[in-house]
């Protein structure tokens, strides 16, 4: 016997799956390097690797993320729990590949918890999400650093596509450079 699901028991099954707890997760050790960070991800805050194309997780336990360079840093700060996320991941991913290496002195991050500062396992996550103030997801924040301080500042609340990401982030670097900050070549 064939059960054929209509659309919307497709959309139920996919939300349970996106919102369910992941059954297994990874261990969380820095160094660890992964294509995604998702549900089954540990806490944690990540850095893209421009030259393999992985996402390290550098820092768990500590103090907030803070820039170690001059430049631009684009941060999305990410719930394992949060539906919206999972559909942003769709844009975020393909962007940083694809677009990632146009802006100059850029650094992209993930700041993963489970539900914000209530469920985290990483210390350093949950001090950035109170730190940058965040309280919504997905948040893209973009920083501009410039002598080893942040320059400027904008918050990116909600999914944005990738033509919308790549709008943003430019119009933010030449607003950035206009004022003397990181620029994009």
């Amino acid at each position: 016997m064939v059960v054929e699901m209509s659309g919307d028991d497709e959309i139920l099954n996919l939300l349970r799956k996106l919102l369910s707890r992941p059954e297994r997760r990874i261990e969380a050790k820095t160094g660890l390097e992964v294509d995604s960070v998702g549900p089954e991800s540990p806490n944690g805050i990540y850095i893209f690797n421009q030259l393999n194309g992985k996402w390290v997780l550098q820092q768990v336990d500590g103090d907030h993320l803070k820039p170690w360079e001059d430049g631009l840093y684009v941060v999305y700060f990410d719930n394992t729990k949060c539906p919206a996320c999972r559909a942003y991941d769709m844009y975020w991913y393909p962007f940083v590949k694809l677009f990632g290496r146009t802006f100059k002195d850029a650094h992209f991050i993930i700041v993963l918890c489970d539900w914000f500062t209530r469920e985290c396992n990483s210390s350093a996550a949950r001090n950035s999400f109170e730190h940058f103030d965040i309280h919504a997801s997905p948040t893209t924040l973009l920083l501009s650093v410039e002598n080893g301080a942040v320059k400027a500042v904008r918050k990116l609340e909600g999914v944005k596509r990738i033509d919308q990401l790549v709008e943003e982030v430019s119009k933010f670097v030449n607003e950035s450079t206009a004022k003397g900050v990181a620029g994009s070549g």
